[in-house]
């Protein structure tokens, strides 16, 4: 049993998704950087699947009540521990009962995720653990008081601690193809949006990273019927400004996608935080 003493900014619980039931109106959700859930899994022995803890720009604090193997990923935050021995970014450690957690705040990118052995077993909704912030489905955001139940290990594989190499922050250029609508911006349009900096504004969540910076003239006026969307999709609203999707965002809209995010870059969005400055690239990847 985990205990969160302090939540930070936000915490939520997260897994791979809910995936499947878009045609039920039902967001996948899911951690939303969900290579670095996947490594604080294999560190510590557990399938990349299973749920663990997203913590929004650190900050947070939990008590063990047992003892357990730890691996923290994603955006690096000091850590310490008064009981932990080893306790850090990317390598598991261990604590012993009665032991806290604590983080700073993160000295890039915004979500850092919290792995322990056995996984975090809180009870699944529609086949996944994820907190949904858009349709409330799964647990509440973590707040202080709340305890945390930690699976069973056994099946688990080794514990491992060569599998995270050193990372530094990862430059923000997000790569997009050409979206299904973008007959519906003037000419040129995606070339502009690729030519100048957007900065990420204050209102952004794991719905969506909302951009301020050069609007996006349309060619075509009106709304669309809503149509499915899918994550990292690069809409459109009135104001011109594009909003990338993250992992709540709902299944259907009817503002205009320009472009889609490369599958690859959904993890450079999702460690955006307000006032970092991204570009768009729509350059094939070499």
């Amino acid at each position: 049993m985990i205990e969160v003493l302090a939540p930070g900014p936000l915490a939520t619980v997260q897994d791979l998704g809910r995936h499947g039931h878009a045609h039920l109106g039902v967001p996948s959700s899911g951690a939303a950087d969900a290579g670095s859930l996947r490594l604080a899994n294999r560190l510590v022995g557990n399938s990349e699947g299973l749920a663990g803890v997203e913590l929004t720009f650190g900050l947070a604090r939990l008590r063990f009540l047992a003892g357990a193997w730890v691996a923290l990923a994603g955006a690096p935050c000091p850590v310490s521990s008064g009981t932990a021995r080893g306790a850090g970014m990317g390598a598991p450690f261990w604590v012993p009962e009665g032991g806290e957690v604590r983080l700073g705040a993160p000295s890039w990118g915004l979500r850092t995720y919290l792995a322990v052995r056995g996984g975090i077993a809180v009870e699944p909704v529609l086949g996944s653990r994820s907190t949904d912030s858009l349709s409330g489905l799964g647990p509440p955001p973590l707040r202080a008081g709340t305890v945390l139940p930690v699976g069973s290990p056994t099946g688990a594989g080794g514990i491992h601690v060569d599998l995270a190499p050193p990372r530094g922050p990862r430059p923000a250029v997000l790569r997009v193809l050409p979206g299904p609508r973008d007959d519906w911006f003037v000419p040129g349009a995606l070339a502009s949006m690729c030519a100048g900096p957007y900065e990420v504004s204050q209102d952004s969540n794991r719905v969506g990273v909302r951009l301020r910076g050069p609007g996006l003239a349309r060619a075509k006026e009106g709304e669309l019927p809503s149509e499915g969307m899918v994550t990292g999709a690069v809409q459109v609203p009135p104001s011109g400004e594009p909003i990338v999707f993250l992992t709540d965002h709902p299944p259907t809209g009817g503002y205009p996608v320009i472009a889609v995010v490369s599958e690859a870059d959904l993890a450079v969005a999702a460690q955006l935080r307000p006032g970092d400055e991204v570009r768009f690239s729509s350059r094939p990847a070499r």
